[in-house]
Order: structure tokens, then sequence, then C-alpha cells
């Protein structure tokens, strides 16, 4: 495995920890490292279906709109802080930009149901019910990149199997979103923001399944450093939940 994935692994584990679900869990197993064929015939892992996030930690700036200047601890420079000071949600709204905080550098921050379905053999889709945002994760060498300009960028994805076990986490990059918001109170993520994130599966002795999905932000025209989170969600096997909503600034 990769240094920054296992470093994510770590995260992730102790992220679930934190958050006071079973420390004991068990991975699905996949094919071997090196399997030939289509990205959905070697998964290691099987992300489809409907989640839910559990908002456990930050939940005054993800379950609520924080007010203007509430942003402690984000590494902004000076320019980040003039856009979030200048933020005004009655002008987005005006100007349609209802969907900068529902963008590819934000989306997964929402308190929010994923419903996740492959599209073909190597194209994987994320759907949101918060904002109805369309995720469209390709595995490519040469992706296309007809996302790029929109809310939620080129996605290109690609599987990393560890060892002989077969265990398994699904990196994703996103590039090419369009200017956005990381917070809803107008905290920015520029068109030149760069997403890494690790996807894991934990299955619980319990047999809860839990989406764990470790985000890496990256973005030199507004952060000193890079922003990195780790955000929970839990399997549904009752679809009844699904509620799109259209974006909001509030």
């Amino acid at each position: 495995m990769k240094r920054p994935a296992l470093a994510a692994k770590l995260a992730l584990m102790l992220a679930l920890t934190l958050t006071g679900t079973d420390q004991g869990f068990a991975q699905f197993g996949g094919p071997p490292p090196g399997s030939p064929g289509p990205a959905r015939d070697i998964a290691p892992i099987d992300l489809t279906g409907q989640w839910v996030s559990i908002v456990t930690e930050d939940w005054r700036f993800r379950m609520v709109t924080p007010p203007r200047g509430d942003y402690p601890g984000l590494p902004l420079n000076a320019e980040a802080r003039a856009v979030a000071e200048a933020w005004d949600p009655e002008q987005d709204d005006a100007n349609r930009e209802a969907c900068k905080a529902y963008g590819g550098g934000g989306i997964m921050r929402m308190p929010t149901r994923l419903r996740i379905e492959w599209v073909d053999a190597s194209t994987l889709q994320i759907r949101t019910d918060a904002g109805r945002q369309t995720r469209t994760l390709q595995f490519s060498d040469t992706p296309s990149r007809e996302g790029e300009g929109g809310w939620q960028g080129v996605s290109v994805a690609e599987w990393e199997v560890q060892g002989r076990s077969g265990n398994g986490t699904l990196e994703v990059v996103t590039t090419g979103m369009r200017d956005g918001y990381f917070r809803k109170n107008g905290v920015p993520y520029s068109e030149n923001a760069v997403v890494t994130e690790y996807y894991d599966l934990l299955v619980q002795h319990d047999g809860s399944e839990w989406l764990a999905v470790l985000s890496i932000l990256d973005d030199p025209t507004y952060f000193t450093q890079p922003i990195v989170t780790s955000t929970n969600f839990r399997r549904e096997e009752d679809r009844s939940g699904w509620e799109p909503t259209d974006c909001r600034v509030d």
C-alpha cells in the first residue's frame, strides 16, 4: 500500500474509535493484487448501496450554517479570510450560486445520504440527496474531462489492494472543480483545489457496515496547508430515508 493510503487507514481507524463505534471490525476480502479486469469486476470492497452520514464531530459547522467569520482552526491565508468575510448568502442566491457549498470540496461533509452504484464496468457514481449532486468516479488512465469546470470536477479513481488478503481502499483524486465553499459560511476553495480521498469499508461485529472517507483538500490559493477530514457513513438497508433537496445558502 502507498504510504499516504496507509496513513489514511490509520487515521480512519482512529476516527471510528473516537466516535464511539465498536473498535473490532473486519474488512471484506477481494482479489489478489494485480488481478486483470474492469474496476467493477476486481473491486476488493463493495461500496454500492445507500449510506447516511453520521455527524459526530464539527456538528456546529456541518448541521447548521455557522455565522460569517466563524472558522477556527482552519489554515486560511489572508486572501481566504477576505473572501470568507465578504460572504453574502443572499447575493449567492441571487446569482444562482446556492450550490457553492455542495461542490466536490465540501459535499461529503454535508449531512446527506449517498447512493453509490456502478454506471458501467469502469465508472462508479455517487449521488447525494443534499443538493441533488452527482459525482462520477472514473477508473481510467485517460478520463473524460466532461465535468471540468462544474461543481464536482473530474474524479479519477483506483483500487489499492493490500497484500495477499486482498483488503482494499478506494483512492479518488478530484481536480477541475469550479470555485466553491469548504463550509457553508463562505470558507472558500479555488478552481485550483485538489481533493484526494480514501474510501474504506468497515464491518463491525454486530454486522453493521460503515463507510469511512478520509479527505485531503489541497489549495495553495487559499490554504497555508491542506485540510484533512474524516467522515463516516453507515449503510442503510431501507431506502425510505432518501429525500433529495435543492442546494440552499442557509
